[in-house]
């Protein structure tokens, strides 16, 4: 790879990488694991640079590696579902408490979701993409979209019922 592409690649990573990280995190739940996610798809991306003629096809690239890695993953069940840390929780602050708790029952109700279901809603309401968009970045139709979302929203629902509402916890425009 020449060093104009080497340099290119470079300020992708810099620039893009918090958010993928973000991503990785919403769909597989562990930090650690979602490390390594977006390790392997920016690997992936960098062996594809010289191909992605647009530097905006590179995002677009790496989300989609990061969503079929993450189904791979899941269906494969590589890894355990112990969740190892290296820091004990923090005490939650007073007022907060509600909020986090809101926060822990959406993630382990996400967590519940099926592989593709998840990609579908992380992708749709917290990365903020278009159903076309998340439609490229999962390598399936619009209506495949439409009825993940529309499946995983109503599982959603149904775990955690009427205690939390998810317009006020999800990003980016609410849960539709």
């Amino acid at each position: 790879m020449a060093a104009r592409d080497r340099a290119a690649f470079a300020e992708f990573v810099t620039a893009r990488s918090g958010a993928l990280h973000r991503a990785a995190y919403l769909m597989v739940g562990e930090v650690g694991l979602a490390q390594d996610l977006v390790q392997e798809a920016l690997t992936k991306t960098y062996v594809a640079w010289p191909r992605l003629r647009d530097e905006g096809n590179a995002e677009a690239y790496t989300r989609r590696v990061i969503t079929n890695t993450a189904i791979t993953w899941f269906r494969r069940k590589s890894w355990s579902s112990e969740r190892a840390s290296e820091h004990l929780p923090e005490r939650a602050l007073a007022g907060h408490a509600d909020h986090v708790s809101d926060r822990t029952a959406l993630m382990s109700a996400l967590a519940q979701l099926p592989p593709r279901q998840r990609a579908a809603i992380v992708l749709r309401f917290y990365d903020d993409l278009t159903e076309a968009q998340t439609a490229a970045a999962m390598d399936c139709a619009v209506g495949t979209v439409k009825s993940q979302v529309a499946a995983g929203l109503a599982t959603l629902r149904t775990l955690l019922g009427d205690a939390v509402d998810l317009d006020d916890l999800m990003p980016a425009g609410g849960a539709a």
